[in-house]
């Protein structure tokens, strides 16, 4: 039943770790990616934004649910940051989803059957040792690390950011994702909820992401990263609303 794939329960779950590259991008090379009824997050209007996001998140389960019946999963996603304006005329910032990978099958069945995430099952290696993380996929060529505990981070160089201030307005998670269904013209709202929002700027060693290199931009920076911990983070039931563009 395609309404399934609409969030139709909260879902509740624990980040152990979450780490967000993010990539600046001149906007006109974006645009293509999002659907009409979504605008780009963008910043002093020429730069928008795509991200991977690395989650270690545990004991994921519909909201209410005991937490032994829980499960484990790392999960990777790739998005846009968008803004979308409601038909109550409320500007939303979030995120536009354009692929999902997980570390298991069951993640993949289920995340497809209840979201439009476009799940897949790929080997995902993750590994913490001495304050660098590392994320590695082969088949998904993928190979990511991180200094995590160092102090004096310093931007990426050609970020368009002046400061961390600035880099932490594209930090992620945000407030909101939003799906569309165009024949229906209908933009699927999830709202996330979270505490202990504290993202630490992190130092990358590597960034090889194929998925991202593929998409043939011709101008594409490492504009920052950050890695939060231990965030109780849940999902409320997606609403619909009919977009009136």
């Amino acid at each position: 039943m395609p309404s399934l794939k609409n969030h139709p329960f909260a879902v509740e779950t624990f980040f152990e770790s979450s780490l967000v590259l993010t990539y600046a991008v001149p906007k006109e090379e974006l645009m293509e990616f999002i659907p009409k009824c979504l605008e780009l997050d963008t910043f002093n209007d020429k730069w928008a934004f795509v991200a991977i996001a690395l989650v270690n998140s545990k004991k994921l389960r519909p909201k209410g649910f005991p937490v032994f019946m829980g499960n484990d999963f790392f999960l990777i996603g790739f998005r846009i940051f968008v803004r979308y304006t409601n038909n109550k005329g409320k500007r939303l910032r979030g995120l536009y989803i354009l692929k999902s990978e997980t570390n298991k099958n069951k993640m993949s069945f289920f995340g497809n059957i209840f979201t439009h995430y476009n799940y897949t099952t790929t080997d995902i290696t993750y590994s913490l040792h001495n304050g660098i993380m590392g994320v590695v996929s082969k088949k998904s060529g993928l190979n990511i690390e991180v200094l995590t505990d160092k102090t004096d981070v310093t931007l990426p160089a050609g970020s368009p950011f002046n400061e961390w201030k600035e880099a932490r307005h594209f930090a992620g998670p945000l407030p909101f994702t939003f799906m569309y269904n165009s024949p229906a013209k209908e933009v699927l709202i999830i709202e996330g909820v979270r505490e202990n929002w504290e993202p630490k700027p992190v130092e990358v060693l590597k960034h090889n992401v194929d998925f991202i290199h593929q998409k043939g931009f011709k101008s594409i920076v490492l504009a920052n990263a950050f890695i939060l911990r231990n965030i109780p983070y849940y999902w409320k039931k997606g609403k619909i609303e009919e977009w009136k563009g």
